[in-house]
């Protein structure tokens, strides 16, 4: 009787698991728009490997922040690279960094010497003339990074949203030279679809990519309501213009 019993089950499973496959299937097919953050880096371009037991890259490189009344902004504990932001204790968004570094990458690389900045050179954050390479090459760098991201939004979006990017613009990250980027989404009929917000800085041997996103399909660094991310976004310039860099324990050839 004990055998036959553990038969019913198991014939039971083979046709239930098939079933309930219909309702989870669908989430991960189909046209969901999956947002880059140069997470649409180049496809060589590894991340520097993190886990809940390294230390956050915040925690270093975070400097004077601050927020809206009640909104406060801390290193996250369960990531290494996220900054969290919430509001009276509930997570309202994440912000993101990516350390890149640029001697094990030829597609970094490439920026750096059409820019003018031979590969193993001594970084030199006081001169113009290499502050000047230095845009040269993040300009580079994001105008690779908008081309492909247009052919991949024109063919995710079609004509059901308007897909645009934001000019550069230079800034100061750290004592570092910077460019802040972004593009947004606007659905045809009304509303955003999504909209992310980037910046980017090189320390003379790596690249800091920090971005945030309203974005219902990206992964990390993001906020879950538009409205937010609007309310944060001055703060964010000023945290990023705050960051500690560059590290005091960073190298100085690419």
């Amino acid at each position: 009787m004990l055998r036959v019993y553990h038969l019913l089950i198991g014939v039971f499973l083979l046709v239930a698991i098939p079933v309930g496959a219909k309702f989870v299937l669908p989430q991960f097919s189909g046209n969901k728009i999956t947002a880059p953050t140069p997470s649409v880096t180049p496809p060589s371009t590894t991340p520097t490997k993190t886990s809940t037991k390294v230390e956050n890259m915040w925690q270093k490189l975070l400097g004077n922040t601050s927020v809206p009344d009640g909104w406060e902004v801390a290193p996250c504990q369960d990531n290494a690279t996220l900054l969290c932001v919430a509001n009276e204790g509930e997570r309202l968004g994440t912000v993101e960094i990516g350390v890149y570094p640029v001697n094990n990458n030829p597609e970094f690389q490439k920026y750096l010497t059409a820019s003018g900045i031979p590969l193993g050179s001594k970084a030199d954050y006081q001169n113009p003339e290499y502050q000047v390479k230095v845009i040269q090459f993040l300009q580079a760098w994001v105008a690779d990074f908008y081309t492909n991201l247009t052919k991949n939004r024109q063919g995710v979006y079609g004509n059901k949203v308007i897909f645009s990017t934001y000019p550069p613009q230079q800034v100061t990250i750290g004592k570092l030279p910077g460019i802040r980027y972004g593009f947004v989404g606007i659905k045809s009929e009304s509303g955003v679809e999504e909209q992310h917000i980037g910046h980017i800085t090189y320390d003379g041997a790596k690249l800091y990519v920090i971005t945030t996103s309203f974005a219902p399909g990206a992964g990390a660094g993001k906020f879950a309501k538009l409205e937010n991310l609007a309310v944060f976004q001055p703060y964010l310039y000023a945290i990023a213009e705050n960051l500690k860099l560059p590290m005091q324990s960073s190298g100085t050839k690419p």
